[in-house]
């Protein structure tokens, strides 16, 4: 047990050492090839505990790879599944929260890339949940990744049938669930985010889980772009995120939210520890300074 929590206090600090930016494009970048999904970063293999963002919103994946649950008394949403061999890792971690693995109803993607859909089929066939997801990212689900415009040209995952297409402000509703789809593409095609609002303690908080516009290494932009309105894409999600309403967030990697700076193990559950709305602006907008970095460079070549 001491090791065990040795090792993750040397991987918070490696965590702790970059930047925002660095971080994700340290993770973020790798792409999906046999190497990599065999040999892929620590942090997206190393188990992590359940914990409770706020009210009906908990994280259950890995240290840096995030899965989250959303519960209601009428089952459960639960958003992404991570590598192909998380499911084990994600069943403990929502029965140590007490709740049912077979109660999940709905399965969401943030982003169909395997880091972050390769249980999904596994986890469907096993629960019977229903598979949502937009359009764009529908296509590249049921196709195992064949179709990604960027990493595309053969299978990286397991395809999963999906059952429901959703769109941009869209309610999704279980018991008394009511989250609204947000779609921001550019870092896939049909890239999503997700919000709901949470009343504790007498005050309100808008939650959000954020998809943010990271550009992977070796998108094109606007030269030979590496698909139609790219560029727009990911601008229009810069846009809308800086103009949602946001106390609460939380991203598909930790490192992006800086969640090992806000969480330890074992930490006493209070709702205003992910509170961080100016966190949330400044992780945009580095992000879109990043893109306008990467755009001016394709254009220089």
């Amino acid at each position: 047990m001491n090791s065990r929590i040795a090792f993750l206090s040397r991987l918070r600090s490696k965590l702790r050492a970059f930047s925002l930016v660095s971080l994700a494009t340290l993770a973020l970048a790798y792409m999906p090839t046999t190497s990599a999904q065999s040999n892929p970063p620590e942090g997206w293999v190393t188990p992590f505990p359940a914990f409770r963002v706020i009210g009906p919103l908990y994280g259950v994946g890995m240290l840096d790879l995030s899965v989250f649950l959303i519960t209601s008394d009428e089952g459960h949403i639960l958003i992404n599944t991570g590598l192909a061999d998380s499911t084990d890792h994600i069943r403990s971690n929502i029965e140590s929260l007490g709740f049912d693995f077979n109660d999940i109803k709905i399965l969401l993607t943030m982003q169909a890339h395997w880091d972050h859909t390769a249980a999904m089929a596994e986890i469907k066939q096993l629960t019977g949940a229903e598979v949502w997801a937009t359009p764009e990212d529908a296509r590249v689900l049921e196709d195992g990744g064949f179709s990604d415009a960027h990493f595309g040209g053969r299978e990286t995952f397991d395809p999963v049938e999906v059952d429901r297409i959703i769109r941009q402000d869209e309610v999704i509703t279980l018991g008394d669930l009511r989250i609204t789809v947000h779609e921001h593409p550019g870092h896939t095609e049909g890239s999503s985010s997700y919000s709901f609002e949470w009343n504790e303690g007498g005050r309100d908080y808008d939650v959000v889980i954020a998809n943010m516009g990271t550009v992977n290494g070796g998108k094109r932009l606007v030269v030979d772009p590496t698909y139609d309105n790219v560029a727009v894409d990911f601008a229009t999600t810069y846009n809308k995120q800086k103009q949602m309403d946001v106390d609460v967030w939380v991203a598909a990697h930790a490192s992006q939210y800086d969640m090992h700076d806000k969480y330890t193990p074992g930490q006493a559950y209070d709702p205003e520890t992910f509170v961080d709305p100016m966190g949330f602006v400044r992780a945009v907008e580095r992000l879109e300074s990043s893109y306008l970095n990467l755009i001016a460079e394709e254009l220089d070549q």
